[in-house]
């Protein structure tokens, strides 16, 4: 219960004094309002090339469980050394 009522205060706290910083703020509003929206335009671009890294390197562990899975499984050593090679390729490109 404590943590909730901090975690409000908080952030009450954060949003009074945007607020506060926007309204005595020595830019016009126009340059005030394009500022935030270059900002905010700048965190959404960050935080969807986040997500596309992330994916990226989770199909990328998944492509090299397969592969590791096909080369446990391989009915030759050539197709056993093959689909290791494969998983250490995606390993690699996951990290």
């Amino acid at each position: 219960m404590k943590s909730g009522k901090l975690l409000v205060g908080l952030l009450s706290g954060a949003v009074a004094g945007a607020v506060a910083g926007i309204l005595f703020a020595p830019k016009k509003g126009k340059d005030t309002r394009k500022a935030i929206s270059d900002k905010g335009d700048d965190y959404i671009k960050g935080a969807n090339k986040s997500i596309h890294d992330f994916t990226d390197s989770i199909n990328h562990k998944v492509e090299a469980l397969k592969a590791k899975t096909k080369a446990n499984l391989a009915s030759s050593k050539s197709k056993e050394k093959i689909n290791e090679a494969k998983a250490e390729m995606h390993e690699m490109k996951a990290s």
